[in-house]
């Protein structure tokens, strides 16, 4: 049973579903009344997902790099339940690491297929499902690696950058078809795309995930680590018709990481003029 009601008989597509931020979201929208088709290439985990769930998920493996892939999945939550209302394309991993002058062709076209032309084919297989429907909303991941270097592999950051861009030039396409485009830029969120970003497994994945979350407290204003949870419920607002005048944009969920250098919120890191501060006059001015 549903224990809310903002997405009562909606149908909603999540990738990325078996984990994360995605698993949070299917689980959110489930609980809220959606009819939520859940994407992943990890089978166990997509079925770990619809186990967890009070509402009604349905399970579909999809390797969001198959273009086919995405097609299938739009077109069966779409047959099954007569049309799309929301679809979240989620789903990504850390990509290729290397930076600028060392990426290799294979590796720079892998991730923006992973990260960014995954987004590009999830819009447009959904859009023929979602037309003449009334609300319908098409949330995007992206990051705060799109504001700037230093958060990501430049890679990752340029896909996610580009999906900003995709998510305003989308949002202007579909205003024909009454369909909104936002997305959602996480910052440090306590989940596994750091360590398999960096294929730790085993204890050492649990040894490292213990000292992520204790790095995660300190990286932001907000003093605690960021939680799959708190996307997946920027996103149902997104999605939701409380955000009906919401398009085009997005919504940077990171507990302030971005809102400048660290010495501008944290007294334990003076910036240059509490630095010089022990050189000016006691009293200036007098």
């Amino acid at each position: 049973m549903s224990t809310g009601s903002r997405f009562d008989g909606k149908t909603v597509v999540v990738t990325g579903a078996a984990s994360g931020i995605g698993r949070a979201a299917a689980l959110a929208f489930a609980s809220e009344g959606g009819i939520v088709y859940a994407a992943d290439i990890d089978a166990t985990g997509l079925a770990a997902t619809a186990a967890a769930s009070n509402g009604e998920i349905r399970t579909q493996v999809t390797d969001v790099t198959r273009t086919e892939d995405i097609r299938a999945l739009m077109d069966r939550a779409g047959a099954e339940t007569g049309g799309i209302d929301v679809v979240f394309n989620n789903a990504g991993a850390g990509g290729d690491r290397a930076t600028i002058d060392q990426i290799e062709p294979a590796g720079w076209d892998r991730t923006m297929d992973l990260l960014l032309r995954s987004v590009a084919f999830g819009i447009r297989y959904a859009v023929p499902h979602m037309t003449g429907r009334s609300g319908g909303a098409i949330i995007n991941t992206s990051s705060v690696a799109a504001v700037g270097p230093g958060y990501s592999p430049t890679a990752y950051a340029v896909a996610k950058a580009g999906v900003l861009h995709l998510t305003k030039v989308a949002a202007a396409d579909l205003a024909k078809h009454g369909i909104r485009v936002a997305a959602v830029q996480p910052g440090f969120i306590n989940t596994n795309i750091f360590t398999s970003a960096l294929d730790i497994t085993g204890e050492a994945e649990t040894t490292a995930k213990a000292v992520i979350a204790q790095m995660s407290q300190h990286a932001q204003p907000v003093a605690r680590g960021g939680q799959a949870d708190d996307i997946a419920q920027a996103v149902l607002f997104l999605a939701s018709e409380a955000a009906g005048f919401v398009n085009g944009t997005s919504l940077i969920v990171d507990g302030g990481l971005t809102i400048g250098p660290r010495h501008s919120w944290d007294p334990a890191s003076p910036g240059i003029f509490e630095m010089l501060e022990k050189f000016a006059p006691q009293n200036p001015g007098k």
